[in-house]
């Protein structure tokens, strides 16, 4: 349903007119005074929402010569400012320019309308104040959408140069410009993507990262969800909170690292015991990264296997003889004390104690199934990396041919 104009006479627009800029200095005035976050802009931003308000009041003004042209107030009039302003200056802190705006032509209607027409002026800016509400909303949804577009593309970046380990000066203006720049404690976390599109499935993952409270990068890859998680303190029981975001099967958690550039070592990890993951059916959901390293290490992955070496081997190693005879003894015995301990000539209770210490120097408890295959891998490990190198064999000499005098 259409609206009805009241008329106005020509001595009403004139006036209106030349009491334009006595209206923008007022409604300068009132935005200094009401308004702390428009005292607080720039001089250049400043400008240019003059240069908008201004483009704004001529367009009204052309209307309203002409009241029987339709009224259709397009995003034309913020077309001078540039899109940057769209981050300086809120939708909301617009919508309340355009109400202080409104607020200070209505004070004055008496004075510019002619006697009885002060209804039909002040319909008139009620009208195109409205029209001026939905450009702003128009300009700010574009703005809006390009900057999310904008913004996926240097996420999708970031998380593929998280993938190949590349910490140079790319990865970190793209990171700026993502916030990233001072994130701590970032942990990578890698699973299988539902099987809905790339865009719905990661504002799937931000939204219940943001009700963490954690930030989140993220990109679908050959049907991998990869996520890049800042602000976690707890990387295992955040992790736990967003698998709803992935599709069923492993979910494996890298290592926490302080930084975004640091990110690579947490991916690898992270990646490589995506693929193993398959030969530990019963491992949880999530899993460490760290938890799968005998199966990172069948895959060939050389950095489980240092780690397993350097965890496990190298500590009872070093902690003595004693000990890494004991463990080896118990895992060769199948787990029994009694025959562990007429192999070692001792006590049960003094394999049972060293097994104890065991559990302080390497963090595993061969008693349990699961630790003990750890363990017995990385002390086979641990021989093979302590064999010496030794060249190719010498040629045996072939002993000299007798021969008999004739």
């Amino acid at each position: 349903m259409a609206t009805r104009t009241l008329p106005v006479t020509d001595a009403t627009r004139r006036r209106f007119e030349q009491g334009m800029p006595a209206l923008a200095r007022a409604a300068s005035a009132q935005m200094e005074e009401n308004h702390p976050w428009y005292r607080a802009l720039s001089a250049e931003d400043r400008s240019w929402v003059g240069l908008v308000a201004q483009a704004g009041i001529a367009a009204f003004l052309g209307w309203f010569r002409r009241p029987d042209a339709s009224l259709a107030v397009t995003a034309d009039v913020f077309g001078t400012a540039p899109r940057e302003l769209t981050r300086s200056v809120t939708l909301r802190q617009t919508l309340d320019l355009v109400r202080t705006v409104v607020g200070v032509v209505e004070d004055q209607v008496d004075q510019m309308a002619a006697p009885g027409e002060e209804q039909a002026l002040r319909e008139a800016v009620l009208r195109y104040s409205r029209e001026i509400a939905f450009a702003a909303a128009e300009v700010y949804a574009q703005a809006a959408e390009a900057r999310g577009a904008w913004d996926a593309r240097l996420e999708s970046l970031v998380v593929d140069a998280v993938l190949r380990g590349e910490a140079d000066d790319a990865l970190q203006s793209r990171a700026a410009a993502l916030g990233w720049d001072a994130v701590t404690g970032v942990v990578v976390v890698a699973g299988h993507a539902r099987a809905t599109s790339t865009g719905e499935s990661l504002e799937v993952l931000r939204r219940h990262a943001k009700r963490l409270g954690v930030d989140a990068l993220g990109a679908v890859q050959g049907g991998r969800l990869i996520t890049v998680l800042g602000g976690v303190a707890r990387p295992l029981q955040t992790a736990s909170e967003l698998t709803v975001c992935f599709a069923p099967g492993p979910i494996v958690v890298g290592p926490s690292v302080p930084h975004l550039f640091a990110a690579g070592r947490s991916a690898r990890a992270a990646m490589s015991g995506l693929v193993a993951a398959r030969g530990w059916p019963e491992a949880p959901r999530p899993v460490l990264a760290d938890d799968l390293l005998p199966e990172r290490v069948l895959t060939g992955d050389g950095q489980a296997r240092r780690a397993l070496v350097d965890r496990v081997h190298h500590p009872l190693v070093s902690a003595g003889g004693a000990l890494l005879d004991t463990v080896t003894t118990y895992l060769e015995t199948g787990g029994s004390l009694e025959a562990s301990a007429r192999v070692l000539f001792v006590h049960p209770n003094t394999v049972r104690y060293r097994l104890r210490r065991a559990i302080d120097v390497c963090g595993y408890d061969v008693t349990h199934p699961r630790d003990a295959d750890v363990v017995r891998i990385a002390l086979a490990l641990g021989r093979l990396a302590d064999v010496p190198r030794r060249g190719p064999p010498r040629p045996v000499a072939e002993p000299p041919v007798a021969t008999t005098m004739l």
